[in-house]
């Protein structure tokens, strides 16, 4: 076992929280109505946990069984229904709860995917899902294309690999821990939020556009 599953449910919790948000305040700036706040909410909290979930054979997965995992999208899409900001400052709302959830997530994804018995290299790469996985859906039911492919977007798997991958790193040392956990949720928060303030972009193929 790497790490307590109490410690982990509080992981997932967390992110499907922050997740949910940022679905919902994306679906009030999409002038979606109250059933497009709550779905967009549960898509983007629950998308990358799904399929982390179906890969490592965890079935059903926990969305549907763990009562707080369906929940908690709920009680972030009324609290945005009946509280949100005004609608010039929605976006940066939405990209910053979008990079809490990306952070928690990536580290929450690799530990259970460990924790499953996968290798650490599959448990980057499962992290790295996890945390990518409910935003792209979000995304693309919002009409938009999603952060991951998107050219003129700021890095956003960098983040989440970089937080996977010490995650996996800490655990083939040994120094695994709920606060080294906790640091490299925050390392993947620091570099996303630290990608939109200075609008740092993965490079493009030379003379792509042009083919």
């Amino acid at each position: 076992m790497i790490l307590n599953p109490l410690v982990q449910q509080v992981l997932d919790l967390i992110g499907i929280f922050a997740f949910a948000l940022s679905g919902a305040l994306l679906a009030v700036r999409k002038r979606f109505d109250v059933v497009g706040i709550v779905v967009l909410a549960e898509v983007t909290a629950l998308g990358g946990g799904l399929f982390r979930d179906l890969v490592i054979g965890a079935v059903p997965p926990e969305a549907f069984t763990t009562t707080s995992y369906f929940t908690t999208p709920l009680v972030a899409s009324v609290v945005v229904f009946f509280w949100h900001p005004r609608l010039t400052r929605i976006r940066r709302f939405v990209l910053f709860f979008d990079a809490i959830g990306l952070g928690v997530f990536c580290v929450a994804g690799s530990l259970k995917a460990l924790n499953h018995g996968m290798h650490p290299l599959a448990a980057v790469a499962l992290g790295a899902a996890t945390a990518i996985g409910g935003g792209a859906a979000r995304d693309l039911l919002a009409g938009d294309v999603p952060a991951l492919l998107h050219p003129e977007s700021e890095i956003y798997a960098v983040p989440a690999l970089v937080g996977s991958g010490l995650v996996a790193v800490l655990a083939v040392t040994g120094t695994l821990t709920p606060i080294t956990s906790a640091l490299a949720a925050l390392l993947a928060v620091v570099v996303r939020l630290l990608a939109l303030h200075y609008g740092w972009r993965a490079p493009l193929a030379r003379g792509g556009g042009s083919l």
